[in-house]
């Protein structure tokens, strides 16, 4: 009997490698469960707090847990998803790179069995992740749309900077601005272009929109990183005291600049609470809930210099 179940086993995966049947054996099964934390970049401060606190609160519960890093390429998160499915993780807490491009990942691990819970960032499908922790981006630019009307008098010209074209984050920020900004015949938008959420391609943007022109009034951008390589671009063009620049994400630099009035204001987003969510979701999954929402959002504040007082890194002060 020994040597038939060693037969079995020895079947059971060569079929699994040649992908024609799953192969668990019973310590799988019953060994310690495992958390995989796939997210888009670790080259943004914003997701690498996100990340660690997901990884904290995965460990808080009792879970093995492991950070993997997408490098915003969707080929790496698919490598990502590979490993997590090959190596037996029982869950995955997912920060996609593309809304579009990253669902056949999400597919392929709820297909293995895996539940996944995104965190920030969305898939456009309906069924399936397991459920999706977002912030609400939209609602938050809305306010951040009334508070640049306001800040620059309803006149003027202005720049828009672009996260990522495949993030849905990027469009529900640029459409709740606008949903009130092009409401404002005085106010002009005289450039539009992407930086991929990125600090120093966002100067270089900013940079080269400025030799064309030179007499902007603000600049309103899809994160906090860019926003911090634009207000670069306008301290390098002589023009930081001039220019009215706007973020989100509530990143510590913005909020340290804000304070110091060199950036107006941004969207106070909580990664922590996405995080945590998202970690206690996949612990109740395991322990047998299933009727999660699809989506979850999680309010957005505004911080500006008159409440900036209130707010530390990434959330609210303690």
């Amino acid at each position: 009997m020994m040597i038939n179940r060693i037969h079995f086993l020895l079947l059971c995966c060569l079929l699994s490698g040649l992908g024609l049947i799953g192969c668990k054996t019973k310590q799988s099964e019953d060994g310690p469960k495992k958390i995989a934390i796939v997210v888009s970049t670790l080259n943004n401060p914003w997701f690498v707090f996100l990340a660690q606190k997901a990884e904290a609160k995965a460990k808080a519960l009792g879970y093995e847990s492991k950070i993997f890093d997408s490098q915003n390429n969707t080929a790496l998160e698919t490598d990502h998803f590979e490993n997590a499915i090959a190596s037996g993780y029982n869950a995955i807490l997912f920060n996609p790179t593309d809304a579009d491009g990253s669902i056949v990942n999400v597919k392929n691990a709820k297909a293995a069995g895996i539940p996944v819970f995104c965190m920030d960032r969305e898939v456009n499908s309906n069924d399936a992740a397991t459920s999706q922790i977002l912030s609400d981006s939209y609602s938050g630019c809305v306010a951040i749309g009334k508070y640049f009307v306001e800040t620059l008098n309803k006149k003027g010209k202005y720049v828009e900077i672009l996260g990522m074209v495949g993030d849905n984050n990027t469009w529900n920020r640029s459409k709740g601005f606008h949903s009130v900004v092009d409401f404002y015949p005085g106010l002009k938008m005289v450039a539009q272009q992407s930086a991929d959420f990125d600090r120093n391609k966002a100067m270089e943007v900013l940079e080269s929109i400025l030799q064309a022109h030179p007499d902007i009034d603000g600049v309103f951008c899809g994160n906090d990183a860019m926003a911090m390589g634009a207000y670069q671009a306008l301290v390098a063009a002589g023009k930081a005291d001039k220019v009215k620049v706007f973020g989100f994400d509530g990143a510590e630099d913005v909020v340290k600049s804000i304070q110091d009035g060199k950036i107006v204001a941004t969207g106070m987003q909580f990664p922590e609470v996405m995080a945590q969510t998202a970690a206690t979701f996949a612990d109740e999954y395991f322990k047998g809930k299933r009727d999660f929402p699809q989506k979850m959002p999680v309010a957005v504040e505004m911080v500006r210099k008159d409440n900036v007082e209130n707010y530390a890194a990434y959330g609210e002060k303690e």
